[in-house]
C-alpha cells in the first residue's frame, strides 16, 4: 500500500507533454508570426530550434490537416483555413461580445451603422452590427462583400501581405458600380493610403447607396483580426465626413485589439 501510494506521488512530477505536439504547435505559431523568407521550413526550423527534416514532416503533416498552405514555387508557408475554423468556432462569439459594446458607441459617436466582420474565406463576412434606432439602415450581418469594393476590404487589404493580396481578390477586380476600381494599379495606391491613414474608405463601390469608412483590429504582429466600419447612405456619409468617422473607427478598433 504504501510503495502505490509512494507512486501516485511521484506521478504528477513527471512530463505528461508530447513532444510532437508541442513541436507542431511552435511552428504553427512561428508560421503565423512570419512573413517572407521568414517563412520557409528552413527559416521556420531555425526559429523554432528543430533541424529542418523534423520541422519539414510536421509542416507537411500540419497540411494535410489544412493548418498551414505552402507555396510551391517559393517555399514559403503561411496559416491555412483550418486554423481560421477552429478559431472562429472557438472565438468568433468572444469577439462579437467584446467588441458590441464598442458598436454600440461608435453608433452614438458617428449616428451611421457600425459593423464588425471577418474573413471568411476570399470574402469578409459581417458578424454584427448596431444601427441607429430612429434611422432605416441597411443590414449587412451575415453578408458577404467583397474586398476590394468595400472600405472594409481595404482596410484588410492594406494591412495583409503583397501575396495575400494578390490571393484574395483573385485574377479579376469585378466591377460593381461606376466607382468600384478595377485596375491594380489603383487599387494599390489606394491601399497605400488605407495604411498611412490607418482607416479605408468607400464612394458606393459595392452598392451606390452605401458609403463608409472602416479600420482594422491588429493582433500583436500588425495582422488584421477583425474589421470595424462605419456604413450610411450617401447624403449622409459624405466626403466631408470620412475623416472624423475614419478617426473613430480607428480608435475604436485600436481600443478592442489593446484594451
Amino acid at each position: 500500500m504504501s510503495a502505490l501510494a509512494g507512486s501516485d506521488r511521484t506521478e504528477p512530477a513527471r512530463s505528461t507533454r508530447v513532444q510532437s505536439v508541442d513541436r507542431a504547435v511552435a511552428l504553427l505559431r512561428a508560421v503565423a508570426r512570419a512573413s517572407g523568407s521568414e517563412s520557409t521550413v528552413t527559416a521556420l526550423a531555425a526559429a523554432c530550434g528543430l533541424n529542418r527534416a523534423t520541422a519539414w514532416r510536421i509542416l507537411t503533416t500540419l497540411e494535410a490537416q489544412g493548418m498551414v498552405v505552402a507555396d510551391r514555387e517559393t517555399g514559403r508557408f503561411r496559416i491555412g483555413f483550418g486554423v481560421v475554423e477552429l478559431a472562429g468556432a472557438a472565438g468568433a462569439d468572444a469577439l462579437v461580445r467584446a467588441a458590441h459594446p464598442m458598436l454600440e458607441r461608435v453608433c452614438r459617436q458617428a449616428g451611421e451603422t457600425a459593423a464588425l466582420a471577418v474573413l471568411d474565406g476570399r470574402a469578409l463576412k459581417y458578424v454584427d452590427e448596431v444601427a441607429p434606432t430612429a434611422i432605416v439602415a441597411a443590414i449587412w450581418r451575415g453578408r458577404e462583400v467583397p474586398l476590394h469594393a468595400t472600405s472594409t476590404g481595404k482596410a484588410l487589404l492594406a494591412f495583409s501581405e503583397p501575396a495575400e493580396v494578390e490571393r484574395m481578390t483573385g485574377p479579376r477586380l469585378e466591377r460593381f458600380t461606376k466607382t468600384t476600381i478595377t485596375s491594380r494599379a489603383k487599387l494599390r495606391a489606394e491601399l497605400d493610403r488605407t495604411r498611412e491613414r490607418g482607416y479605408g474608405v468607400c464612394r458606393g463601390e459595392y452598392e451606390s447607396s452605401a458609403w463608409g469608412v472602416s479600420a482594422p483590429m491588429l493582433d500583436s504582429s500588425g495582422r488584421p483580426l477583425a474589421i470595424l466600419s462605419i456604413w450610411g447612405p450617401a447624403n449622409r456619409v459624405t466626403d466631408a465626413r470620412f475623416e472624423a468617422l475614419g478617426e473613430i473607427a480607428r480608435d475604436a478598433a485600436a481600443s478592442i485589439s489593446h484594451p
